[in-house]
């Protein structure tokens, strides 16, 4: 048999990642089987086994996958942001309001935090030190209060991960996404330097 081809092997991997995350979505993955996922693309177990080890390392793959997706996301919001404040807002807004959307809800805030405990802790740094420099930059604009940034950006990134939690584990998701929402402007506010004449 020949040998397959770099471009073969990458093709193969990319399917069987878009096969596990539609079945993982649908299914979840504990009701996702090997067999499932190797007969709908008509590969064998061994080609799941040499590309991802085993299904949790094609769990961890399927993660790795969106975690990307939504970081390129948020920071689109970011970058096309007239105003550094509002943008940094409609960012953590963001983030809550991906967790209702079935991909993300299932795999990466559901069966992620079952099955390996969470996301990648290279993910979860690389999340922080985003947060962390547009902090700085807000702080340096006179709009955050001058604090610790990467305290700052640890607290911020650690609410939202557990607010995003508890809305994807919700029967009314929206309505836990509209609380959060609401919590999340209160703790927003209270980083802002006060503007003489404005309320305590």
């Amino acid at each position: 048999m020949a040998r397959r081809t770099r471009a073969e092997m990458e093709e193969t991997r990319a399917t069987l990642l878009a096969i596990a995350r539609k079945l993982f979505t649908e299914r979840g993955y504990a009701d996702t089987s090997m067999d499932d996922l190797t007969a709908q693309v008509g590969l064998t177990r061994g080609a799941l086994y040499h590309h991802f080890g085993d299904k949790q390392g094609l769990l961890s793959a399927v993660v790795e996958q969106l975690d990307a997706e939504m970081d390129e996301r948020l920071q689109a919001i970011t970058d096309t942001a007239e105003d550094a404040w509002l943008g940094f807002c409609h960012r953590c807004r963001a983030y809550l309001e991906m967790a209702l959307e079935p991909q993300i809800q299932r795999i990466v805030l559901r069966d992620a935090r079952a099955v390996l405990g969470g996301g990648s802790p290279d993910a979860q740094r690389h999340c922080v030190e985003s947060m962390q420099l547009l902090i700085d930059n807000l702080i340096q604009q006179g709009i955050v209060v001058n604090v610790n940034s990467q305290a700052l950006a640890s607290l911020i990134y650690g609410s939202l991960a557990e607010v995003a939690f508890w809305i994807a584990n919700a029967e009314d998701g929206n309505a836990r996404l509209a609380q959060g929402v609401a919590a999340l402007d209160l703790l927003l506010r209270g980083i802002l330097v006060k503007r003489q004449g404005e309320e305590e």
